[in-house]
């Protein structure tokens, strides 16, 4: 089982357009159906500041081709105060029990006085594809269970619910200069209320303590296949990992079997991170970035047994 790679779809160093709020960067890639092969791609750009905003470009997968570029952000960074005023980092797409659509999202909080943080933000994506806070604070936030920080979420549904996978960090140094940010379980019945156990994927230090970016998909059988960023001591730039969990069983990280390391050369050969996997006319696709943490856009892959 492998990905291999079609190419940059999106380089984001040449085709953003000229609006402030949209100035770098195309981070963590999601794809909604408009039509047919045609895919409104929502990512994240970075104002000169440094705060993320919520661009978008309409893509036709099985061309391999841009179609349209957005040329204003969806939704912008909150105001200062806010839990997503210093930007906005896009997640999953989650549909509730009702049908309402909804973009989960990591809120960033940079205080000058203090180590970054985040929180888990939703946005309501309405039927024209606009996206509106919702609720204005934060959707899930740190707890007694997850006391640091917040990221990227993961909703799967299920028979009786929901699952979420999410991330947190236990500490800011491990004992070796970097982060420990671990993947967690969270569940609910309505998609609204969730319960945070503590549960968390395995993890090793020094070799994958820092994980992002979640994303799921599942197979007839009920296999669960996860492709996540990971990365271990400092030095150490992201590469995509998978890991599988079979009925009744727990999640085995498998790494780089089944997920994807550098290239060779190009605009992926320093890092590639923030995997988002769909299906499509039969086909496993993933969208994911390269260099600079999505300074040089954006690719597709293809997923062959």
């Amino acid at each position: 089982m492998a990905w291999r790679r079609q190419g940059r779809l999106f380089d984001a160093e040449t085709m953003l357009p000229h609006h402030p709020q949209l100035r770098s960067h195309a981070a963590n890639p999601l794809a909604v159906n408009l039509e047919g092969d045609l895919y409104r791609v929502f990512f994240s750009a970075r104002n000169s500041a440094n705060r993320s905003s919520v661009g978008a470009v309409d893509v036709d997968v099985a061309r391999r081709k841009v179609e349209r570029v957005l040329s204003e952000p969806v939704i912008a960074h909150g105001p200062e105060g806010r839990f997503d005023a210093d930007g906005i980092s896009v997640g999953c797409l989650h549909k509730d029990a009702t049908g309402a659509r909804y973009i989960l999202f990591m809120g960033w909080q940079a205080p000058n006085n203090g180590h970054w943080r985040g929180d888990i933000g939703r946005l309501r994506l309405g039927d024209d594809l606009s996206l509106t806070p919702d609720p204005a604070g934060p959707y899930i936030e740190s707890d007694t269970i997850d006391p640091i920080s917040l990221s990227y979420p993961w909703v799967h549904r299920t028979v009786d619910g929901y699952l979420m996978w999410y991330g947190s960090t236990l500490t800011w140094d491990e004992g070796n200069g970097e982060m420990l940010h671990v993947l967690r379980e969270a569940r609910s019945e309505d998609g609204i209320n969730w319960r945070r156990d503590g549960k968390t994927l395995p993890y090793f230090p020094g070799i994958a303590q820092a994980f992002s970016r979640p994303t799921v998909a599942q197979d007839s059988q009920g296999v669960l296949q996860m492709w996540y960023s990971f990365r271990g001591a400092p030095g150490k730039t992201y590469r995509i990992g998978h890991a599988v969990r079979r009925p009744g069983g727990e999640w085995g990280l498998q790494h780089l079997e089944g997920g994807l390391d550098v290239a060779h050369e190009g605009w992926d050969s320093e890092m590639v991170e923030y995997p988002f996997v769909f299906d499509h006319d039969g086909q496993r696709l993933m969208l994911y970035n390269g260099n600079g943490f999505g300074r040089s856009g954006f690719g597709l892959a293809v997923w062959e047994e």
